[in-house]
């Protein structure tokens, strides 16, 4: 395969633009989490109705992923980014305009908006990072990726938490007792606090879409520096089978990212464990994954391939949650947070491993594997919905065991379908040379 050819320390100074790129979105993603639980007492809503906060962010990807391949096609990856920053900027304007209001489908659509942009952002920036430089290195690139984002995802709870959340126990308690004239002010007065911030978020990410046109980031053209031997004939994605296999563990990937990220404080109310507290258990998560991306980034390609370690993760991930399953109260959310260190280091090397070869079609590929992440939309509402029938630790048990044993699969198996053996052979020789 050929790469590009600059050496790597020509690649620090877009590595550390990218880094950044990933700061911001991670805030943002993971600010869904907490949003759960403010949606539902801000906007008097259950809970079903509050996971639509989540729900309505990860189904823009797949919705809005292959018009963005498209849009990139003509911008640039470069100047694509920038197109999508913009849009999340006007998407948190949206956002905070319609909750200060409490008009609940104001602000859902605003959290659309978000993802909307965020899956032009992604589907330039991930393709980007991974054939930066080499492909057997690119799990590598996106772990230091990942610490910018789950620094920022890390952050995002207890930012918002400190800024808007605050108290909310009393607040919840203030409307419980209330008249429903005080009830509709002490929401107000609650919905509120998210205007600021959201105002501010808007801004900063219009300053940042005018920064990314004018940085010095190089473009790079796909079809030169991810293509290998004999795949230039190739004209379609159905001639890559392992992309659509990894489109699909993509979908259950970001499933049980979110599952562990914004579901865990949902989680931890079934065992009845205080609001102010449960509101910040997603930092707890991003914590974890922090930790992973550490790891990660010491041991790939170095001393592991990056789907060996893919392999073992999930093998980590089916435990973890079997020990989730056997537990109880905080013990059992221990097992939940530390789902996040199992699952860092998926998404670097799905990706990679999913659009290796593509060539030309890296773009739609990306695209692809970005609507994927509408499982983050599907999985956590099966949870949502199954846990008001069922015991919410066996619902969640069912649900996120056949995805690590999927993403198990894809790891030994499924990334390799189609692939040329010989290929393949000389890519792990060169990991472990």
């Amino acid at each position: 395969m050929s790469t590009t050819t600059a050496g790597p320390r020509s690649h620090y100074g877009s590595i550390a633009i990218i880094g950044a790129l990933f700061f911001i979105f991670g805030f943002v993603t993971w600010l869904n989490g907490p949003l759960i639980a403010f949606a539902q007492l801000a906007f008097n809503v259950s809970e079903s109705l509050a996971f639509l906060i989540p729900s309505a962010f990860y189904i823009s990807y797949f919705f809005l992923a292959l018009p963005s391949s498209a849009i990139l096609k003509k911008t640039g990856m470069k100047k694509g980014m920038a197109l999508g920053l913009f849009l999340m900027a006007v998407g948190a304007v949206v956002f905070g305009q319609y909750t200060t209001a409490r008009v609940y489908g104001g602000a859902v659509a605003g959290i659309f908006v978000i993802g909307a942009g965020l899956a032009i952002l992604q589907t330039a920036s991930n393709p980007y990072i991974s054939i930066l430089g080499p492909i057997e290195g690119a799990a590598q690139r996106i772990a230091v990726m990942g610490i910018c984002n789950k620094l920022a995802g890390w952050a995002a709870p207890f930012v918002i938490g400190t800024l808007v959340m605050h108290g909310m126990g009393d607040v919840a308690t203030r409307v419980a007792g209330a008249d429903p004239a005080t009830k509709e002010q002490v929401l107000n007065e609650f919905a509120a606090r998210i205007h600021d911030p959201y105002m501010f978020m808007a801004g900063l990410l219009a300053l940042l879409a005018v920064g990314i046109v004018f940085s010095p980031l190089p473009e790079i053209r796909a079809e030169e520096v991810n293509v290998e031997r004999g795949s230039q004939a190739k004209k379609s994605l159905f001639q890559f089978p392992h992309v659509w296999l990894g489109a699909l563990c993509i979908f259950v990937y970001v499933g049980v990212e979110v599952m562990a990220g914004d579901a865990i404080g949902t989680y931890g109310q079934g065992f009845g464990l205080p609001l102010d507290e449960t509101k910040v258990f997603t930092g707890y998560t991003l914590f974890a994954m922090l930790l992973g991306y550490v790891m990660g980034l010491v041991l790939i390609p170095r001393f592991i391939s990056q789907e060996r370690y893919l392999s073992l993760s999930a093998v980590l991930g089916i435990a973890l949650a079997v020990g989730a399953f056997l537990t109880k109260g905080y013990v059992s959310v221990y097992f939940i947070a530390a789902l996040g260190f199992a699952n860092a280091m998926m998404w670097p090397a799905i990706f990679p491993l999913a659009i290796q070869g593509l060539g030309a079609l890296t773009e739609k590929g990306s695209a692809l594997l970005i609507m994927g992440i509408a499982g983050g939309a599907v999985i956590p509402q099966l949870f949502v919905h199954l846990k008001q029938t069922y015991d919410f630790q066996l619902v969640f048990l069912v649900l996120v065991v056949p995805c690590y044993l999927y993403i198990l699969y894809f790891a030994l198996r499924g990334h390799r379908a189609g692939q040329r053996h010989d290929v393949l052979d000389g890519a792990a020789a060169s990991q472990h040379g």
